[in-house]
């Protein structure tokens, strides 16, 4: 990461090499990063995948056994996810603005409710809490905008395998 962050021109001289060279050295880290990300990702996707298999086997096998639980109680604890409180209006916090600050791709350190906050946020306001110009500030809420929808993309994509794991579980 250090190598990437470098100027281009200070390391083709420190190094003894064209700027060129360096770029395409500082193209093929960024690729390696990138795809370690990826895989992270990927890894944290596939576990989440069995997690929610083991639990979706544990709560079939529950609900096949107690029959006699009320429809209407079930229905109460699914609906209690969503939150559209005051809580949901809170101004960025100390660690969220640190984080945006001083971490090269923030997006990829923040939580996915972190993320919605950032978007969430005024761009001046941001801008200002940073102490950035608002274009830089609107680059940052447009990554963050691409990791949240590509999180996104992935939660969906694990419920399709659920969904296809479920259908292959009731086949004769």
């Amino acid at each position: 990461k250090v190598l990437i962050d470098v100027p281009r021109s200070d390391l083709a001289e420190e190094l003894a090499q064209s700027q060129t060279k360096i770029q395409v050295l500082q193209d093929t880290l960024q690729q390696v990063l990138d795809r370690r990300e990826e895989e992270r990702q990927s890894r944290q996707l596939l576990e989440l995948y069995l997690e929610a298999l083991k639990n979706e086997d544990s709560v079939l096998s529950k609900v096949a056994e107690s029959e006699t639980v009320p429809r209407k109680e079930m229905d109460v604890v699914d609906t209690g996810t969503s939150s559209t409180g005051p809580s949901a209006k809170t101004a960025l916090s100390d660690q969220i603005l640190a984080a945006l600050k001083e971490k090269p791709a923030p997006e990829l350190c923040l939580d996915s409710q972190d993320l919605e906050l950032v978007l969430k946020e005024d761009t001046q306001a941001l801008a200002s809490a940073l102490r950035w110009d608002k274009q830089k500030a609107e680059v940052l809420q447009q990554a963050c905008d691409q990791e949240l929808s590509k999180r996104l993309q992935q939660v969906q994509t694990l419920h399709s395998l659920r969904s296809t794991s479920k259908g292959k579980k009731t086949l004769p």
